[in-house]
């Protein structure tokens, strides 16, 4: 069956002494989790066994993000995990210090619903 994207979130997370791009895309994703709380899968009887989630994750340095750990952190879903270039790297020469700013996007996907319900008017 085909499945549609009804969920797209964002969310930003970093190591800020670490360097470690795993943590920092953890952190992301948390961050964009909790920008949600859907009720969706229970109004239309939707077992969150049959959503597929799409997670994206940009980092300055993508094979150092150790995905497999970032897919553990979701809650529910069948997850895929990538990351691919983006976030930012900040470097601090004086102090030494590496920050690792990492960016998320969570898209989840349900089974088409077309023709499953229709809203009613009051």
């Amino acid at each position: 069956m085909e499945k549609k994207r009804i969920i797209l979130e964002m969310g930003m997370g970093n190591d800020l002494y670490g360097g470690d791009y795993t943590k920092a895309a953890k952190r992301a994703v948390q961050d964009a989790l909790h920008h949600s709380s859907i009720t969706l899968f229970s109004e239309l009887d939707i077992d969150h066994k049959d959503m597929r989630v799409k997670v994206t994750i940009g980092v300055a340095k993508p094979e150092e993000v150790d995905c497999d750990a970032v897919c553990e952190t979701l809650p529910r879903g069948v997850a895929e995990v990538t990351a691919t270039k983006g976030g930012l790297d900040v470097y601090d020469d004086e102090k030494g210090s590496h920050h690792v700013v990492a960016t998320a996007a969570i898209e989840a996907f349900v089974p088409d619903q077309t023709g499953k319900w229709k809203l009613s008017q009051s």
